[in-house]
């Protein structure tokens, strides 16, 4: 008696593996505090990871045009052809001077209190404001805001810049106060208009405080 021959078992075809999770990449100048938007970031997209690259406000344009953010935190103004930009707050204006200067006898100061001193920019001034009375240094401009405040605690002159600004290179030996009349630095969400992703919008809404089942009208 013939035996049947036994059909041989079908190989399971492999599974694909699962696509890697696409990053949302946010750029952010200096000073700009997104924990809690970047909080909220991981909490509605779980599978999409969140990576934050600090950049300069000198590159801010070029870095969003480049291709290799999603969007980013920038400070106005920024030329804005061929970027969506939203406003999100505004900054108060400062003067980082010595601890021990005689401007820190008062809570507020206003633009003739200045007259004399010598006012340092650095080559990432965020504000452009020069003040009338006050002296230029001897010495070239600092490379940065972090080392110019670095020159004032050591007594020599003083710095204008964004709160935000003064708070992440606060350090002892300097202090800041309010400059009246001065105008403010905004802060803005940014992206390249041709990649107005459904990643880039999710982070409009969660800065924009919409929910995560609200419309985008």
């Amino acid at each position: 008696m013939n035996k049947r021959a036994k059909t041989p078992a079908k190989t399971p075809e492999p599974i694909a593996p699962p696509p890697p999770p696409e990053r949302f990449v946010l750029g952010a100048i200096p000073g700009a505090t997104p924990g809690g938007w970047i909080d909220a970031w991981r909490e509605r997209m779980p599978l999409s990871p969140l990576e934050l690259e600090p950049i300069s406000v000198a590159d801010q344009r070029s870095r969003l045009l480049a291709g290799d953010l999603d969007a980013a935190l920038v400070r106005l103004p920024i030329e804005r052809d061929g970027l969506s930009v939203i406003p999100l707050y505004d900054e108060v204006t400062v003067v980082i001077c010595p601890s021990d200067s005689h401007l820190t006898t008062v809570d507020e100061l206003a633009p003739e209190d200045l007259a004399g001193e010598v006012l340092i920019v650095p080559r990432d001034d965020a504000l452009g404001i020069r003040v009338a009375g006050t002296v230029a240094p001897a010495f070239d401009a600092p490379e940065d805001t972090e080392q110019a405040v670095a020159v004032v605690a050591t007594g020599v002159g003083i710095v204008i810049a964004p709160m935000s600004l003064a708070r992440l290179h606060r350090r002892k030996d300097v202090a800041s106060r309010p400059l009246r009349e001065a105008p403010t630095s905004t802060v803005a969400l940014a992206w390249p208009t041709d990649r107005t992703t459904p990643a880039v919008e999710t982070f409009i809404g969660i800065v924009r405080g919409r929910s995560a089942n609200s419309s985008r009208t």
